[in-house]
């Protein structure tokens, strides 16, 4: 049988499960990897695991788990994984649609600005990853009328809040940090607390829907 994934070192003590299937972000591996990660979140000799798209890496210990023992136990895994259906928490979350790209964002689109709007706030979303920086969302489900490249410069300040779209995924700046995605709008949803037990307000597997609290051009 023919592997339909990648496992590589990610260096000492750390493994990477790669599951992209042609390059193209699949939601139905993405569940599967989700439900893999939470097999083994706390089990003996590992010591974090991370979701990424579409790929997972495992960080343990090599003094209590051997690194062929944890390979087998990634590949035996990611094979009888299932993606469990209404898994996470909703997040309801209000946008005031606008900002300094949304003009010529939707003008490349060819739409206008409420449509824009509206189509984002159509969508439903999954958190399909946490990173780049503390608490920000990977969200997939974006309507493809609005898949857009990233800027080809970066600001160096988006805002935090910033209501975000990068090629074909939606986010949300959890503070004000350097970016090249697109600004369509802001919210006031706190996506990060250092002094909360759990830090970031959504996780992998919640499901996001957007309303509409006012469009400003």
């Amino acid at each position: 049988m023919a592997n339909d994934f990648i496992l590589s070192d990610a260096g000492i003590g750390a493994l990477l499960l790669d599951v992209a299937s042609g390059g193209a972000f699949d939601e139905e591996r993405q569940a599967r990897l989700l439900a893999l990660a939470e097999s083994l979140t706390g089990s003996d000799g590992v010591d974090d695991v991370v979701p990424g798209m579409n790929n997972l890496m495992v960080a343990f210990d090599p003094l209590t788990i051997d690194a062929g023992a944890m390979e087998r136990r990634l590949v035996d895994g990611w094979r009888s994984a299932v993606a469990r259906v209404g898994d996470g928490r909703t997040h309801d979350i209000a946008v005031v649609y606008g900002g300094p790209d949304i003009e010529g964002f939707a003008a490349d689109l060819g739409l206008s600005v409420d449509e824009v709007a509206e189509r984002h706030a159509g969508a439903v979303y999954r958190v399909a990853a946490i990173g780049a920086m503390p608490g920000f969302p990977y969200l997939s489900g974006l309507d493809p009328a609005l898949a857009m490249p990233r800027r080809a410069v970066p600001r160096q300040g988006v805002p935090k809040g910033a209501v975000i779209v990068g090629g074909g995924q939606a986010g949300i700046m959890p503070i004000t940090a350097p970016s090249g995605w697109h600004i369509v709008g802001h919210t006031d949803f706190e996506l990060f607390d250092p002094h909360r037990a759990a830090p970031a307000t959504l996780k992998p597997g919640d499901t996001v829907r957007f309303t509409i609290a006012g469009v400003r051009r």
